[in-house]
């Protein structure tokens, strides 16, 4: 049968201090890969074009679904959001919300909920972990009305997303063979501690390639911000803080117009973006940034093959027995991302929406930072990047 995941801790053992930390340490370093890979397999699979996504809200289902399954599908999962055992999740998880819900001067709100077909109940035991770690509503619904339960289920995203994410979940995706629908969503807004003034965004030529350049609305600043020349990277980093100094939109800017593939593939490695950002120091810099707006969507499933996540989406080896009480096999048939960012004089709004779904690193600044050409994006709340994406134009 069917389990459609859509994206967008009380713990019962006490767990010492050391523990906690290695516990953290594990889910950041686990994150930071995971995002590196994901990032370079949407970039890839996109070629040319603009892209946001979030591979943060990725982590939530896989972390849910590694709950609800046994044998070698508990172990695949298990190594994707690099934590130990189901003790560590359970610890790790509801840690990792309070700190995100800690960080100052932004608006954040993520959501989880599963929608499980009429006559089914979810396992007690998962159920009980659902809502206590992840804080997840559970409800009962009528997947054979599948206009109305996919309307349902969009207004919920809808509203989690601030209208955001439309059409998360498609009707013909919904039958008497789906059991469950995971739904994780996630909303960002913030302003710019230093905001740009509108009076000075003007059309600008952006060299989208060596060959082609078109006109779009710059942005200009001149103020003190984190940045580094990072000859490794061979590009510029910029850091611009949000209100609270404790959320921050960095840009990496390749120093060749056409530099952009060297540097996804550099950035393949998570720990070169942060020797960067470790390097940064407050100089004077003259910005220009576009002003941009990109809607993504992203076929999950397809991307999460790749990075060795396989076992959900295969009838014969999904181990998914620990999510329904019946007990009944359950495969992941669907998994879908739909993500947006917005980056204005004001700030940053983005949001995304997942979906699957189971069938049964200094050098002096130059006078200028000139984001003229395709660049690399990261949105980051405290040391957690929510999103990260690249814009051509």
């Amino acid at each position: 049968m069917k389990l459609i995941l859509t994206l967008l801790v009380l713990v019962a053992a006490a767990i010492g201090q050391q523990d906690t930390v290695q516990q953290d340490n594990l889910l950041t370093e686990a994150s930071n890969q995971f995002t590196a890979k994901m990032f370079s397999e949407v970039v890839m699979s996109n070629p040319n074009k603009s892209v946001v996504l979030s591979a943060f809200s990725v982590f939530t289902p896989l972390a849910q679904l590694s709950l609800a399954s046994e044998g070698a599908t508990h172990d695949e999962l298990l190594t994707a959001i690099g934590l130990r055992n189901d003790i560590d999740t359970k610890a790790a998880f509801p840690r990792l919300n309070d700190k995100l819900q800690s960080v100052r001067g932004i608006e954040l709100k993520t959501a989880s909920k599963i929608y499980v077909a009429e006559h089914f109940e979810l396992n007690p035991e998962f159920s009980d972990v659902i809502k206590d770690v992840f804080k997840s509503e559970v409800k009962n619904v009528d997947f054979t009305k599948n206009t109305e339960t996919a309307k349902e289920i969009n207004s919920w995203v809808e509203d989690q997303t601030n209208k955001r994410i439309k059409d998360l979940v498609s009707a013909d995706s919904l039958d008497s063979d789906t059991r469950s629908v995971l739904v994780n969503a996630i909303y960002f807004k913030g302003l710019w501690n230093r905001p740009f003034n509108n009076e000075n965004t003007e059309e600008e030529d952006f060299h989208v390639s060596k060959d082609k350049t078109i006109k779009v609305p710059m942005m200009h600043i001149r103020s003190f911000f984190s940045y580094y020349d990072s000859v490794e990277l061979n590009a510029q980093v910029l850091e611009l803080p949000y209100s609270g100094l404790q959320a921050s939109f960095i840009v990496i800017l390749p120093k060749e117009v056409d530099g952009l593939d060297a540097l996804v593939e550099k950035l393949k490695d998570p720990s070169a973006l942060t020797s960067a950002t470790s390097k940064m120091s407050t100089f004077t810099v003259n910005v220009a940034l576009p002003k941009f707006k990109i809607e993504t969507e992203i076929n999950l499933k397809d991307v999460l093959k790749k990075l060795d996540v396989k076992r959900i989406f295969e009838p014969q080896q999904a181990q998914l027995s620990r999510l329904l009480k019946s007990g009944e096999r359950l495969y992941v048939s669907k998994a879908v991302q739909k993500a947006f960012i917005e980056v204005n004089e004001q700030g940053a709004e983005a949001a995304t929406g997942n979906a699957f779904r189971p069938v049964a690193l200094s050098m002096p600044p130059p006078a200028k930072f000139t984001a003229n050409h395709p660049f690399v994006f990261v949105l980051k709340a405290g040391d957690n990047t929510l999103f990260n994406g690249v814009y051509h134009s």
